[in-house]
């Protein structure tokens, strides 16, 4: 049966049944994605509750589904850590937000703003916490960030992850992307794609790389500089080295890892930045020397998507220069094992989404 909706009384809700998504704990194989009925009880101090409209899946879910992430694994857990809705009940001592505020959770709940501390591995969102894979949510009033002026749900949906971290790689972490710097992208997922979006907005000129012609074809439509097809020319790092005078690029956005690692040192510059994010090629250590590393003296930085300040900056910025999120497909609430399997196929541009009612 269809769950109720929140009845709101005087910034208080009545508990009621919703529905929700749980990852079961699984030992040495994939994690049950279940569907199951909850209990959302009223708000405590400095809580509120989120309806989520709108969820978006990034590559950490398929790890964690998978049973290959770090986070969790022993306890069921609701999925995915990008959510957008709107604030339905307030806790008491809960200020500056109001009943009917549209907002994102942000990824890790407790990382408000500064440097990072392992400590915020404890509440990262669909892993080592609850996710927003649900009707509902309830959440600290210190981990929700206001949409950009205009945005939809579904399109909110999408910065808490992907958006911020790339966010983060560009223009919080060493120095800021800007007119006269080269980017290199790797791929054309959700960081990618923001990346080339932020980058092209601040200036920069963007190379991209991918397998498919037909992605290559859409960011040049964007306005990427150059595209590489990384497996009809597999010593990349050359390619884009030949595409700079030799000079290579300033800033790679590294999503691959282990088996992209070579040739983003390849084609980095002398004094550039490699911003390590992802592991789509897996975990092994990579098998090539580190040493252009230090020849080239290049900066290395592992990002690990970012905090509710760096929310609202990326928003801001998102706001000035209107960004829209690339939606490649959007899945309803019961079709939730599809929106994962079309992430798994890879054949996605930019991000999934799925809507909840």
């Amino acid at each position: 049966m269809r769950s109720s909706w929140f009845a709101v009384h005087s910034n208080r809700c009545e508990a009621y049944r919703m529905q929700r998504y749980s990852l079961a704990p699984a030992s040495g194989g994939p994690r049950p994605l279940l569907l199951v009925e909850s209990t959302l009880p009223d708000p405590k101090a400095g809580e509120v509750v989120v309806r989520i409209e709108a969820a978006s899946l990034n590559y950490r879910d398929l790890l964690m589904r998978s049973g290959q992430s770090a986070s969790g694994g022993s306890n069921p857990v609701v999925p995915l850590s990008d959510g957008a809705g709107v604030i339905t009940a307030l806790g008491d001592d809960v200020t500056g937000w109001t009943i009917g505020d549209q907002v994102a959770l942000t990824f890790f709940r407790d990382w408000e703003d500064g440097p990072f501390q392992m400590s915020y591995h404890q509440a990262a969102r669909g892993g080592s916490c609850d996710g927003v894979l649900s009707e509902s949510v309830m959440a600290p009033a210190h981990s929700l960030v206001r949409l950009p002026s205009g945005y939809t749900a579904a399109e909110g949906a999408t910065l808490p992850c992907a958006a911020v971290t790339a966010w983060h790689a560009l223009m919080e972490r060493g120095r800021p992307v800007g007119p006269g710097d080269t980017v290199l992208c790797l791929g054309t997922g959700g960081v990618s794609i923001f990346a080339l979006q932020i980058a092209l907005a601040a200036g920069a000129s963007v190379i991209v790389t991918s397998s498919s012609e037909e992605k290559l074809d859409r960011v040049r439509s964007m306005g990427a500089a150059h595209t590489i097809n990384y497996r009809a020319q597999p010593d990349w790092g050359k390619e884009v080295a030949h595409l700079t005078d030799g000079r290579g690029v300033d800033h790679v956005i590294e999503v691959g890892g282990t088996g992209t690692i070579g040739q983003s040192m390849i084609a980095v510059g002398a004094g550039g930045t490699i911003s390590l994010i992802g592991v789509l090629t897996g975990f092994a250590p990579p098998e090539v020397s580190l040493f252009p590393l230090v020849s080239k003296s290049v900066d290395l930085h592992g990002i690990y998507v970012g905090s509710r300040a760096m929310s609202g900056r990326l928003n801001a910025f998102l706001e000035r220069h209107q960004i829209r999120p690339l939606i490649d497909a959007t899945f309803s609430f019961f079709e939730a094992p599809a929106a994962y399997e079309h992430l798994a196929s890879g054949s996605h541009f930019g991000k999934i989404v799925i809507s909840l009612p």
